[in-house]
Parts: C-alpha cells; structure tokens; sequence
C-alpha cells in the first residue's frame, strides 16, 4: 500500500503544476536535543517531503517530535560506533526511490521541483539506515519467537473469515489540470474531519462526481475478487467504520469507506485434529489418583509408568476418525483436562492433550505441484492456502522488533536533554 500511494503521490507531482515556490532560508533554531539542534528550516523542509509523500498533513509540532527522533536514532548509531558511509547511504536513497520506481536522480527532480532540497531527504533516509544498524546490534538479538506463538497466531488466522465481499461507499472528485492541488486538500482535509459513514455520505453528495452521489456513495455488496488488485490490498487493510487516504488517479482524486464485510471460513476450518491419551489403570482408586495429579500428557505418562504397552495409548487423529465414544467425551473437555471412566474395576483416564485445527496439522504438505501443457512442473497457489510458518514467525518478530525499537527510542528521549532557546 505504501508503495502505491508514494507511486500515485509522485505520479501527481510529476504532472502537476510547475515548482513550488522557494522556502526562506531561516535557519534559527528551534529546539536543541543533547549536542544537536533543530531548525526552522528544517522542519518547513520535513513538512514538504512528506507532503510529496502524500502522507496526512503534520503540523509542526509533529514534524518537530519526527526531527528531535532522528537526532536521536543518529546519536545512539554513534555510541554504537555505527557510521553510515557514503555507499550506503547512496544504497538508502536508491532503495526508497525504487519504491515508487524511480532512480535517485528521478526522486531528487521531483523534490527539487516540489521545493525540498536534497539534503532534506539525504537526512532522513542516513536517520533511518542508521537506526536500522541499530535494531540489528542492539535490539534484534534480543528477540525470540516460540513455536508456541507460531503455533497461536496460526490458530488465528484459521479461526479468522476469509473477507469475500465489502460494502463500499465512494467519492470521486475529478482533478482536471491545473486543480490537482487543490483537489488533493480538499481530500485530505475530509479524511482529516469525517468520523462517521453519514459524515462521508454528506461529503460524497456534496463533491462526488458520480451517480453514486445522490446516495451518499453507496455502492451494492461487490465482489472483493472482482476488485482491481492494487485497490483489493487498500480495501482489505481496512476495518468496517475506516476509510482510505485518497488515492490519486489520472483526473481524479478517489476515496473509499468501508461500511462492512462478509466472509467464510478457509474450507475446512471448522474440523479438527485431537490429540488424546487413555491410560487403563489396575483399579479406579488409581485412575483417579493419576487423573487428579497429572497436569499434562506428559505427567501422565509418569503414572503410567511400568503398564503395559496395550494399557498405554496415545492417539493424534482428525475428529472424524476418533471413534464416536471417545469423541464425545473429548468435545466438553479443554486441553490436559482428564475424566475416569470405570472399565469394570479397573480405571480408564482420558486425557486431551491437544485440540488444534486440523488445517494446521497438514500445513507442511506444501503447495499441489501440477504439469503444464509443456509437461513442466509448475506450483498452483491455493487461494485459500495458510501462511508458511517461517512467513509468520518473521510477521511476528517484526512485530516484537517494532515494539522493542519504539520503547528504546522513547527510553532515549526520556534520557535526553531537550530544550528551547
């Protein structure tokens, strides 16, 4: 998403109207952070790179708070002894252009053009690789994933609808040349102010250019297959009640509400795999004796230490191929709960020592290989395919990364010394 909104943000600015007026060079200070400082002209440079960015407006206090941040990340870089060198750095800025497919050069002339000098965007990517050395030093070898958590968030990825179809409402105010600018406030200025369905539905009647509008831009439930594929991955990273930021497009400027979903499970989501253990014990006094102490299969293998083979089962089967009477029993219980059954005298314990979903039991079967016309062997995507583990062990350390690199850098700041002139 970031890489098509910065593409569209550029696209707009290339065709747009000629450059931007000069910034005054008023270079005073505005807050000074440990042996750095920030100035005026830094933070009018910072407001207009993100506005080539089509990020949301910041006001100068946010933009000042981003400045004082980047001070930061490069004064713990330098304790670290990290240096960022001229290679890469050029390595930094050639990456970020690549994202809206442009060289560094290409990226430059449309900043110049739009009134922000190089160095404004030199500084922030040298901030950013920097701080990305740090997280790999300092931050990265301290973070760990289990496979229990792996384990967790693909439970919930199984348990979680798929999304088949949205209810939309849109906005589309047309942008011919010479108007884009302000075509584009207007916009930021609604996501900015609508907090509501009927607060977007007033904006539609009152801007958009399309029969919709009579309606407040409410569209029928569509299809999200049928959906263009760039706008699909906006529209599916929204939440019912949010809207897209605007998504600017050849004589237009388009925004989007979601009013709500509807989805389905992955086919066979709803079944399970169970994993069981019976342990028959010489008499009932010791079944429940095991059946009381025993926190896990585990533990109960401790009791039944000595039994025989036949006495001992332990069972992990889909639930349709667990027989009727044990399955029954199974379906009241939680993980490495017990019951005692009495198998006349003696004692049977029942133990469930896992419930997962039987999808994730066959998660490492992999995708289905087919031949082409050619006879090549070629690997079908299954739509409703789950996440390989490694892809979610890596979400989620990022995710742990992200929070651990946000509360150092909040830790830095709290140590720093930040003042005014």
């Amino acid at each position: 998403m970031r890489q098509f909104l910065i593409s569209m943000a550029l696209a707009a600015a290339l065709t747009g109207p000629g450059a931007a007026p000069v910034l005054a060079q008023d270079f005073s200070p505005v807050v000074y952070i440990n042996n750095s400082v920030v100035t005026r002209y830094e933070i009018q440079q910072r407001q207009r790179f993100m506005k080539v960015l089509n990020a949301p407006d910041q006001s100068e206090a946010e933009v000042e708070k981003a400045l004082i941040e980047d001070r930061l990340r490069l004064a713990s870089a330098r304790q670290l002894g990290v240096e960022v060198s001229d290679e890469g750095l050029e390595q930094g800025l050639s990456e970020f252009a690549g994202r809206a497919g442009m060289s560094t050069g290409e990226f430059i002339q449309v900043l110049e053009k739009n009134g922000v000098d190089r160095q404004a965007y030199r500084d922030f990517v040298k901030a950013g690789v920097a701080w990305r050395e740090v997280i790999r030093r300092r931050i990265a070898p301290t973070i760990s994933v289990s496979d229990a958590e792996v384990d967790q968030a693909l439970k919930r990825i199984v348990e979680t609808p798929l999304i088949k179809q949205v209810l939309l409402s849109e906005l589309i105010m047309p942008a011919p040349p010479g108007q884009e600018e302000a075509v584009q406030a207007r916009a930021e200025q609604i996501r900015a102010s609508v907090r509501s369905e009927g607060g977007f539905a007033d904006a539609a009647r009152r801007y958009s250019a399309t029969p919709s509008a009579g309606r407040g831009g409410r569209l029928e439930w569509m299809a999200v297959e049928n959906m263009p594929p760039s706008l699909r991955q906006i529209i599916l990273g929204l939440q019912p009640g949010q809207m897209t930021p605007p998504l600017t497009v050849p004589g237009a400027v388009v925004m989007f509400y979601l009013r709500d979903t509807q989805g389905e499970l992955r086919p066979g989501a709803s079944e399970q795999q169970l994993d069981y253990m019976t342990v028959t014990f010489a008499s009932m006094a010791d079944a429940q004796n095991a059946a009381s102490l025993a926190r896990s299969c585990d533990e109960l293998y401790v009791f039944a230490n000595g039994l025989p083979d036949q006495q001992v089962q332990r069972t992990d089967a889909s639930q349709g191929a667990v027989p009727e009477y044990v399955a029954i029993r199974l379906a009241s219980m939680d993980k490495n709960e017990a019951t005692v059954t009495d198998r006349g005298g003696a004692g049977e314990v029942l133990m469930l020592c896992d419930r997962r979903p039987a999808l994730l039991a066959g998660l490492d079967a992999g995708p289905v290989a087919t031949a082409s016309t050619e006879g090549e062997t070629v690997t079908e995507a299954d739509p409703n395919a789950l996440p390989e583990r490694d892809s979610v062990r890596e979400q989620i350390f990022n995710r742990k990364i992200g929070l651990a690199s946000d509360a150092y850098l909040a830790e830095l700041r709290a140590d720093a010394v930040i003042r005014r002139p």
